[in-house]
Parts: C-alpha cells; structure tokens; sequence
C-alpha cells in the first residue's frame, strides 16, 4: 500500500497504476489494462443498474459503466482512512492527502465522483454509537448528567468525514484542493443526493475556516501585482470589464476596491467590491464606467456608492461574509474621507424582467380601470401580456409621462418591496442588501442601458441606502416580513 513505501515508491505505483484513468490516455490501453473498463459501444438498451458503493467495493469484477474497478475503489478507500490514521502527525497526514490529491487532480470526472462517494458513504457518523448516545442524552435530561450526556452526543455527531476534510486541508495548497472539489461537486447534487453530506460537511468546515476573523480587508489598486487585477477581471460579475483602461479606471483615485483574502488562499480575493466616490445618489451606472470622466477629488466627496459586488469562489457558496465586507468597507471609508455622509449601493435587479414575463398576465388583472383604459389608449387595443411584453421591449424610448413607464416601476417596486418566498425577498440582490439591514432607497429609470442590463431588468436599477443608524431596525422589519423602503418607492405601486 502506497501509506507503507517511500516516497519515490509512492509516485511510482501511483503513475503505474492510474496512467491508463488520466486524460489522453490510448483508448486501445483500457482493455489491456482492466478489461472491465474497455469504452462500450454506443447502444439503445436502457441505462444499466448503478450498484451501490458497498457493494462494487465487495465484488471482483467491475462493469463497463462503472468508472473506478472495485480493486481502484479499495485501494482509493485504503489511502483515504490511512489518512484519518490517528497514529500519524499532521505533517505525515498532510502528505499522504497531497499524494491523494495528486491522483485526484488527473481523475476523470467520473472517477472523482466516486472518491466524493468514499468520502461521503465511508466515513460517516458511526450509526450505532450515535443511537446510543442520543437515547442516553433522552434519558439524562434533567438529570445532574445531562451535561456530560451533551458532551457524548456532540462527540459521536462528529463523523470521520470531517477528520479526512481537516487532514486536506493541512498541507499546503489542501484548501484550495477543497474549495476547487466543492466547486465542481455542487452542481452535482441534485442529480446525486447520496453526495450530500459531504457538501454540507464542507460547507460547515468552510463557514468556520472563512470566518470573518480569520480574513484580512485588502485595498486592490493600481499598484497591486498584476496577477491580482487580472483575477479581478476575471471574476467580475455584475459588470463586465472590458478592457485595461476600464480596470484601470475602476481603481483610479476616485474609486476604492477591497476585498476579503485567507492566509490559506493567498492573493486570492474571495469576494470584493467596488466603490466610487461622489457627489449624489448616482442614478446610472454608465457615468461610473465611463474612462473618458474627469478624476474627482475624493476628499470632496460626500457619497460613496457600492456598484460592483462579486464573490469569486463557487466552492464558498453558503459562507456569507458580504455583509461583513461592506460593513468593513465603510469603516475604513468614513476614517479616510471623514465628509462621506452617505453609503448606497447602485445595483442590479437580476430577477426583475423574468419575473414580469411570467406573471404579466397577472398584474394587468390588479390594475383599476383608469389604468387599464390609460394603457388600452397607448396600446391601441385592450391590454394583455402579449402585447404589453411587447410594447416594454424597447423601454429606453418610453417618454417620461408613459403609462407603460409608470407600470414597469410600479411593478418593479411590487418585485422589490412584497414578493417574498419563504419570508424572504425573491430577488437575489435584495436579499442580500436587505438582509444587511439596507433599505430600498430609489427606482432608478434607463440605470443600466446595457443590453444585460435591458435583458435582466428592462435597464431598470436601484439605490439601497446603508443608514448606520437604523440597520438593526430595518432587520427586525425585515424579519417580520416588512420590507424597508423611502416613500418615494411606496408611491410607486399601482
């Protein structure tokens, strides 16, 4: 076993024995190799029966749709609990995970789904023990041994998983192995619920390891490695960067862009956001990008406008340090420039236009008749979703006095203010800013002109308004189902 040689032994036998699972490998050298594994011809019978883990891994033979022979799938499960080996140091665990790693990085997606189906079926709570020690904690409630009953509970809730994910996670690049496997696994799930677990192992470890304790706020600017502004490109999602001059715009004097980085993760932003310095409550987003605007000088700026928030790591999804972000944002913004008075965002309403399209017929039927007889006027018939979808087409050319204009923002306040699912804000940028303790502040017409900004929200933007003083009081409403908005934003529903 690869746990009982030397290091050079240790390549050898990986490199021997797992050349033929590696991309590129001769197709003819399958059969050779493990007979079992030779690629099937194409076939019209239904798909075959997946065996279960246990028993591929209790049988000689593997079968043609199987991805890993049950001798791979014992040794792979050999080297993963030789890995947990309590007897071992940190350091020696570290290295056979990285040995484990170096397999998996040239494993074909199927054959990383089943080390995800080790991981996950092999080393999960021992059933019995926690059984038992949930039956004694039931029995010792109330009892001077409750707190010790507690502690066994806790103890025998722990899987063996969760040792094996930590023991990843030692050697130098481990997290970044875990975060890059999460990424790939979550798409997964749905498809494969036995893979679930193991997610949720990841996502807890992950919640913990990324705490906001443990980052480091980082300004990105001009000066950065070079390295560093090209992730920044790359990871970019709300609007895109075009260009050298558009980045470099982003982070001219008047801007400020910071991001939460790991020590384990380094020069690896985890999530950023970017800020422009102003006047006013920006309205469009177009004067914010343009490269040819004259700089300001930002110790005159009264307003600070956050427009670009991205997470970077889709492995991270559910580990919410957003919130965290902007608040440590401000902070640092408010001690540099003490005349910053206001904190808003200008964001995108991603949810808004789909969310039209389905319930369009809907709306209209809530609208009174003076309303309905407005839009039958600007129409030229009687209103319906077809014609109403498709008169919305082109909303950059509706007149500020348009019927269709004061729909489409009275429908987006209907969106942002009272569409809820499972007492929470449907749309996506909502949630967050709202659950942040932000308010929605101010509908924005023609905010984004974009064609991605017409296709999510018909160019439609919205300013929420960060008031340090009343965040704890716009959450509780928020938890109440209340969504917080100015009155500007209220007179707008129809």
């Amino acid at each position: 076993m690869m746990t009982t040689l030397n290091a050079q032994a240790t390549m050898t036998w990986w490199t021997r024995g797992t050349a033929w699972l590696r991309p590129g490998a001769a197709p003819q050298g399958l059969a050779a190799v493990h007979p079992a594994m030779a690629a099937p011809a194409p076939s019209k019978e239904p798909a075959p029966r997946m065996r279960p883990l246990r028993e591929r891994l209790e049988a000689t033979l593997g079968r043609t749709h199987e991805a890993l022979s049950p001798r791979m799938l014992r040794r792979i499960l050999a080297e993963l609990q030789a890995i947990t080996d309590s007897r071992i140091s940190e350091v020696e665990a570290g290295r056979r995970a990285h040995a484990v790693a170096q397999w998996y990085a040239q494993a074909t997606p199927q054959e990383r789904r089943d080390c995800w189906l080790l991981m996950t079926e092999k080393f999960a709570p021992d059933a019995a023990r926690l059984r038992s020690a949930r039956e004694h904690y039931e029995r010792a409630v109330g009892s001077p041994g409750e707190g010790q009953a507690e502690i066994q509970l806790r103890r025998a809730m722990v899987s063996p998983r969760s040792r094996l994910l930590q023991r990843f996670a030692a050697y130098p690049q481990g997290m970044r192995f875990l975060v890059d496997l999460r990424a790939e696994l979550l798409p997964q799930l749905k498809g494969d619920p036995r893979l679930l677990p193991l997610d949720a192992e990841l996502e807890h470890l992950f919640s913990t390891w990324f705490d906001v304790g443990f980052l480091e706020l980082r300004r990105i600017s001009w000066d950065s490695p070079a390295s560093l502004i090209e992730k920044l490109i790359r990871y970019e999602a709300v609007h895109d960067i075009r260009s050298w001059a558009d980045v470099k715009n982003r982070l001219d004097s008047d801007r400020r862009c910071y991001g939460f980085f790991h020590p384990r993760l380094e020069d690896e932003p985890l999530i950023f956001v970017e800020v422009a310095l102003v006047h006013e409550l920006a309205g469009c987003i177009t004067p914010l990008l343009d490269e040819a605007a004259a700089v300001s000088d930002p110790h005159k700026a009264s307003t600070a406008i956050f427009y670009s928030i991205s997470n970077t790591q889709t492995g991270l999804r559910g580990v919410s340090f957003g919130d965290s972000l902007i608040k440590r944002v401000v902070e640092t913004l408010a001690g540099e420039f003490p005349r910053l008075k206001t904190f808003a965002t200008l964001s995108p309403i991603p949810g808004l236009r789909p969310w039209v399209n389905r319930h369009a017929g809907a709306l209209l039927q809530q609208l009174d008749a003076k309303k309905r007889a407005e839009l039958a006027r600007v129409l030229g018939a009687e209103p319906q979703a077809a014609n109403v979808l498709a008169a919305l087409e082109q909303p950059l050319g509706l007149d500020a006095r348009s019927p269709l204009r004061a729909l489409l923002l009275g429908w987006c306040a209907q969106y942002l203010g009272r569409e809820l699912q499972d007492g929470r804000p449907l749309d996506a940028v909502a949630r967050f800013h709202l659950g942040n303790g932000a308010r929605i502040e101010r509908l924005n017409w023609a905010g984004d002109p974009s064609s991605k900004g017409l296709k999510q929200s018909f160019g439609l933007m919205v300013n929420y308004l960060y008031d340090l003083k009343r965040l704890d009081r716009h959450r509780g409403l928020l938890g109440r189902g209340q969504i917080p908005m100015s009155k500007a934003v209220e007179e707008l529903y129809l």
